[in-house]
């Protein structure tokens, strides 16, 4: 493993330019989506940071995989959460809830200005700026003046039409059809213990 790191297929000079991607809509897999993106790069070898908004505690199966990566791999990975560990509606949000998220905003910011990362996931700054947790202009100019080589992906519901505006991709994820619908209830493995979402429709992304 020692030398894949070192293979021309490592964004080679023809893609060094990174984009700005939207998970979005009401249909489960867009946490799930960017976490896949981010072991694709860290495969690669790219230096990733993601930022877990709304989500604390410590019951995540995502976090206990990451915790086991090789060495090799892991040095490669940082995950902040920046949020406290309950479910956040748009009728129960604190103080507390803000300061978690804005200290998780504050941090990330840096990282983009800074160019510290090939890879920041914003997972559910969506849902954390349709919130109004984050301010939605700030982010916006930090996308825009993000470095050329950064690939930033921000998930969650509600994208707000200025972040889909700048975005380079935006998938709206649709549900169809889902077994919760039939009474089955969130299961560990697959879906996330819990989700903050702006209305108290589903219990897990």
């Amino acid at each position: 493993m020692s030398d894949f790191c070192t293979n021309n297929l490592i964004n080679p000079n023809w893609e060094k330019h990174g984009y700005i991607q939207v998970y979005t809509g009401n249909g489960k897999g867009k946490t799930t989506a960017s976490l896949g993106l981010a072991m694709r790069a860290l495969g690669r070898c790219w230096k990733v940071l993601i930022v877990m908004f709304l989500k604390g505690g410590d019951d995540y199966g995502e976090l206990n995989s990451f915790r086991n990566l090789s060495t090799e791999i892991s040095k490669n990975l940082n995950i902040v959460q920046a949020g406290l560990d309950r479910i956040v509606y748009s009728d129960n949000k604190t103080p507390e809830d803000e300061k978690e998220i804005k200290k998780g905003w504050e941090l990330a910011k840096k990282a983009i200005q800074n160019d510290e990362y090939n890879l920041i996931i914003l997972d559910e700054a969506n849902v954390a700026i349709d919130l109004g947790f984050i301010d939605i202009d700030e982010v916006a100019q930090v996308l825009k003046n993000k470095p050329e080589e950064m690939e930033i992906v921000l998930t969650g519901r509600n994208a707000n039409p200025k972040i889909i505006e700048l975005a380079h991709l935006v998938s709206e994820i649709k549900p169809v059809k889902h077994y919760w619908d039939t009474g089955i209830v969130a299961r560990k493995g697959i879906e996330l213990s819990l989700i903050h979402i702006s209305e108290p429709t589903r219990q897990a992304e």
